[in-house]
């Protein structure tokens, strides 16, 4: 006959480690269907930041004579910062926007919304485009949350004439492709970023596209994306693609070269900013 011993504070302690791991698990899955709640979530919310951005090109095509437009915007995360917009102003006149949140992530999408709103309702109004910057930011200013910002190039294209009034508060210069391939960057105007001081007034600038002539513009996650080396795009290797381009190209075919170009440079490196095009071309 064998008599078993059993210690009690060992089987206590073996039971409590029991508890704590089924506890543990528990806790886990919870953990991880929540998870997968967010991210379903900022799935969702990608993609309906991607319908407020117009998607139908060409945008205009009773105006195809006259102008051609195209854009992309592609996000670094679910949801990005950067916007683009083009709309008819009047008649004559089609408002262009290219802009960049920032910060990352879901804060900078909400202000990214909020901006596109109010600089669209605010250039619908036929304002002169420092007009409509400084109506804007002083709004802006009033909606920012932590410091948030956003760089803005907008313009105001009459496409009879060719002649765009122009504000770029604090964006990336867009670059002009003539019809005799040659390259010119367009001249900074003296103006701030919108949406941090609600006293500034912002300068237009001025420019005139001939037929055949192409406007690009673009973010900083062009020229600032990164490859396995830690080295940036550039704006010399932006300024070489442009240059690498055929004779008279369509705006989609602006676009898509430098963004077939930044991938290619970028190779598996992941992609740290938002990447965002806006091409226009004076067609008659």
């Amino acid at each position: 006959m064998y008599i078993y011993c059993v210690n009690l504070e060992d089987l206590s302690h073996t039971i409590e480690k029991a508890i704590e791991q089924v506890r543990y698990i528990r806790e886990s899955q919870q953990e991880h269907s929540q998870l997968e709640s967010i991210r379903n979530d900022l799935a969702i919310a990608g993609e309906i930041q991607q319908t407020i951005l117009p998607r139908l090109f060409p945008p205009f095509p009773e105006l195809a004579e006259y102008v051609d437009i195209y854009a992309s915007m592609t996000p670094a995360r679910d949801v990005g910062g950067d916007f683009y917009d083009f709309f008819r102003i009047d008649d004559e006149n089609i408002g262009l926007v290219i802009a960049d949140v920032s910060g990352k992530g879901v804060p900078a999408a909400l202000f990214m919304a909020v901006s596109r709103t109010l600089l669209r309702a605010t250039a619908l109004r036929g304002v002169p485009s420092s007009e409509c910057l400084t109506y804007a930011n002083k709004l802006l200013c009033k909606e920012s949350l932590d410091s948030m910002f956003v760089t803005v190039f907008y313009g105001i294209y009459n496409y009879k004439t060719g002649i765009m009034d122009y504000t770029n508060a604090g964006h990336n210069p867009p670059y002009i492709l003539r019809q005799n391939h040659h390259i010119e960057t367009l001249p900074l105007t003296p103006n701030f970023i919108v949406g941090v001081f609600d006293d500034i007034s912002f300068e237009n600038g001025m420019l005139k596209l001939e037929t055949g002539d192409t406007l690009l513009m673009y973010t900083d996650g062009v020229t600032e994306a990164f490859n396995e080396e830690r080295e940036q795009f550039s704006e010399n290797r932006l300024q070489n693609a442009l240059k690498t381009l055929p004779e008279n190209p369509q705006t989609k075919d602006v676009v898509t070269e430098i963004l077939r170009q930044v991938k290619n440079f970028s190779g598996n490196y992941p992609q740290s900013d938002d990447i965002t095009l806006l091409s226009l071309q004076r067609t008659e």
